[in-house]
């Protein structure tokens, strides 16, 4: 999967889980259950290669 597909991925998993746990009478356990699902696996098949925080890089340059 490219990195951008993967953002694609967690953007879409974390729109579902905002409108689920927002929608507080219209939605099922299930159906929070099913958006952190969605959330987790977004995240566990995050790309080994993605850009490195803002921090880490202040770091570094901090130390050259």
């Amino acid at each position: 999967m490219t990195p951008e597909e993967q953002i694609a991925k967690m953007k879409k998993a974390i729109a579902q889980a905002i409108k689920v746990m927002g929608d507080r009478f219209g939605s099922t356990e299930a159906d929070v259950a099913r958006a952190i699902d969605e959330l987790k696996t977004s995240m566990l098949t995050a790309p080994a290669a993605a850009a490195p925080s803002p921090q880490a890089q202040v770091a570094v340059a901090a130390e050259a």
